[in-house]
């Protein structure tokens, strides 16, 4: 079965499967509500592939959070025994205190388990829920996960990744169907701001440095070099601020979580491309005395920025993941560029040597 999100009325009518960014983690995962009594209680399902680890699935009356959660966890211990416990994820728990079991979670919680269905091999937390007057069932903030480490009854942090933390979605539980789900609404345009640093920032600029290198005077002088050179660093800035812009969005957009580090390099590599820039308009001259000097901090700081630039693009795959077409379409472009570069240093190695080998 797809992973997604599947709703299912007291004669088991399937209704359209809504496939959903979120579950698309290492196991797939899919939550079904079967409603007992229409807007006033609900069994809740999630089921998980066969794992150590945890599984969980809550409501958060505050918003699409893990933070204000009323959470039902199963837990398979690491000798093979299945526990499951209700509790009450609050800041503190965020702050990186203990997740312990609560016996109050505000709800009314019935026929509780968490077992293990041979049939289809998967681990199966099981429960019916009696939403309290407060809530509102047209408009229900459904929170699950799983995550892959435990400590006795304490959950531990699930992986970092967008698959993890978009694990959310408002659901009418009247009428059975998605009202709100953010990951959708982004998933373009993560792939826009995915696309235009592949392309600005770890292609068009490695490239302008390999011309500049290689056919400035040796081993090949090509007198189109500058022209080549200025016009693969500016269109790579271009598209890659653009793709810088979206991310800055896309952080404040996501207003529960922070990808700091990815945060961090790319604003490390925005702002000294931008100085990169400048050398259009401050170059020194020629015959300028510190001339040499200006040449090794603006060789420095390119090839400085180019590796800082690979690492942001791999820190920000990871984030993506379980999606690997994007790492191994990077790895080809790196491959590919790497290639060129050490084709064309062997070839200036071998030309300098034999010229200097070579009677006058």
């Amino acid at each position: 079965m797809q992973p997604g999100i599947h709703h299912r009325d007291e004669q088991d009518q399937r209704h359209p499967e809504l496939p959903s960014e979120g579950l698309n983690l290492r196991r797939p995962v899919w939550v079904e509500l079967r409603p007992e009594v229409p807007a006033a209680r609900h069994s809740v399902r999630v089921e998980a592939r066969h794992r150590d680890g945890v599984a969980g699935l809550g409501v958060n009356p505050q918003g699409l959070r893990m933070v204000g959660t009323r959470a039902l966890i199963g837990i398979k211990q690491h000798n093979g025994s299945l526990e499951w416990y209700k509790y009450n994820i609050t800041d503190d728990t965020k702050r990186g205190c203990r997740l312990l079991p609560s016996d109050d979670i505000g709800l009314n919680v019935r026929n509780f388990s968490f077992v293990y269905w041979e049939g289809i091999e998967y681990y199966v937390l099981l429960a019916t829920i009696f939403l309290p007057h407060e809530y509102n069932s047209s408009r229900t903030n459904v929170v699950w996960q799983i995550g892959e480490a435990v400590a006795r009854r304490t959950p531990l942090m699930h992986p970092i990744s967008l698959n993890h933390f978009d694990a959310a979605e408002t659901i009418d539980l009247v009428s059975e169907k998605v009202v709100s789900y953010s990951a959708h609404n982004q998933r373009r345009l993560r792939t826009t701001h995915g696309i235009l640093n592949i392309v600005g920032w770890g292609t068009l600029l490695p490239v302008g440095v390999i011309v500049a290198r290689y056919f400035k005077r040796f081993p090949k002088q090509w007198v189109w070099w500058f022209a080549f050179h200025v016009t693969c660093q500016t269109a790579g800035y271009v598209l890659g601020t653009i793709g810088w812009i979206i991310g800055i969005w896309l952080g404040n957009a996501s207003k529960y979580y922070c990808f700091r580090t990815h945060q961090i390099l790319g604003i490390l590599i925005f702002t000294f491309t931008t100085v990169q820039m400048f050398a259009l308009r401050l170059k020194p001259r020629p015959n300028d005395e510190y001339r040499g000097y200006w040449n090794m901090y603006h060789h420095s700081l390119g090839y400085a920025m180019l590796t800082l630039i690979s690492v942001n693009i791999f820190v920000g795959i990871k984030i993506m993941e379980p999606n690997h077409a994007w790492k191994w379409a990077y790895i080809g472009v790196l491959g590919v560029l790497g290639v060129v570069a050490i084709s064309f240093e062997i070839y200036t190695w071998i030309k300098f040597i034999f010229e200097r080998k070579s009677p006058a």
